[in-house]
C-alpha cells in the first residue's frame, strides 16, 4: 500500500468510527466542513487552494494531504500547486519548509499514481 492509499484508508476508517459515535456537534462540524468546500461563489479548485495554503501555514500534514488530493481531483496542475506552496511559505515562514517537503513528496506521488488513489 502506498502513502496515498494508506492515508485515504486510515482517514476513511477513522471517519466511520467518529461518525458512528453519533455525536451531534462532531457531525455538524463535519457537515460544515463539507459544505464550505462545495461549489459556490468560488469554484472548488480555488477553495481547495485556499484550504491547502491554510493547512500548510497551520502545519497540519493530514490536512495538507487531504487538500492536495482534493486539489488534484479539482484539476490543479504542478505550476499552480507550487504557487500555492510559495504563498504558504511566505505567510508561514521557514517553519513551513518541512511540511513543504512532505507536500512535494505527496504531490509527486499523486502525479505518478494518477487519480486511481485519490
Amino acid at each position: 500500500m502506498n502513502l496515498i492509499e494508506e492515508f485515504n484508508t486510515y482517514r476513511s476508517q477513522m471517519n466511520e468510527k467518529i461518525m458512528a459515535s453519533d455525536n451531534k456537534v462532531i457531525k455538524r462540524f463535519f457537515n460544515l466542513d463539507t459544505n464550505t468546500y462545495a461549489e459556490g461563489a468560488l469554484d472548488v479548485k480555488t477553495k481547495e487552494m485556499i484550504g491547502l495554503a491554510c493547512s500548510m501555514v497551520l502545519r497540519c500534514d493530514d490536512c495538507i494531504k487531504y487538500h492536495l488530493g482534493k486539489s488534484y481531483e479539482a484539476g490543479m496542475n504542478r505550476e499552480e500547486v507550487f504557487e500555492v506552496f510559495s504563498i504558504a511559505t511566505i505567510i508561514g515562514g521557514s517553519i513551513v519548509i518541512p511540511h513543504l517537503r512532505r507536500a512535494v513528496e505527496y504531490w509527486d506521488l499523486l502525479e505518478k499514481e494518477g487519480n486511481k488513489n485519490v
